[in-house]
């Protein structure tokens, strides 16, 4: 059995709110095990012997079907979400004094969308792709930043849920195999 933390995007937003009990029903209703959620964001925690990539497009449909609009799911194992709070590229003193989001993409990110994402850096955001993982520094407050999700995920050419990389420690720390 693989453990995996399943990244969802905009579960939500948009008018649509999805109660974590609910959220954790819906994934049981798949035969995953030993299913949490943690913090009311879209990060949901379960166990299955299948393969990331065929449980991330069976999540996806089944919450589609139930919940009526599309959730964007992004799996990760525990180790990698790890590396991800770790492996980023502005160094400790930049990550300290500003703001630091991971964002979790579908794929490896063509070579040309890493430099399309790359081009939206400003003096105030600094954004690089590394992997599946995408790493933003916000130097400003992210309400006040020209950069968006959508943004990212148009420069990308697929889709990418944010998490701030404090959320991404305490997962990783939790749940460290």
């Amino acid at each position: 059995m693989h453990r995996y933390i399943a990244f969802l995007r905009a579960i939500n937003v948009g008018g649509h709110t999805v109660k974590m009990d609910r959220l954790r029903a819906l994934f049981q209703a798949l035969d995953l095990q030993d299913v949490e959620t943690f913090i009311a964001s879209g990060n949901v925690i379960f166990r299955s012997p299948a393969d990331a990539a065929s449980l991330e497009d069976r999540i996806e449909a089944h919450l589609k079907a139930e919940l009526g609009y599309a959730v964007a799911t992004m799996l990760r194992t525990p180790a990698q979400v790890a590396a991800s709070a770790e492996d980023h590229p502005f160094g400790a003193k930049a990550v300290a004094a500003y703001g630091l989001y991971v964002g979790y993409a579908r794929g490896v990110p063509a070579a040309g969308a890493r430099e399309a994402v790359a081009a939206l850096s400003t003096d105030n955001d600094e954004l690089a792709v590394h992997g599946r993982e995408v790493y933003w520094l916000c130097r400003t407050r992210i309400s006040d930043s020209k950069i968006t999700g959508a943004r990212l995920e148009k420069a990308l050419g697929m889709p990418v849920t944010l998490r701030n990389v404090t959320t991404v420690r305490k997962l990783a720390e939790k749940y460290a195999e």
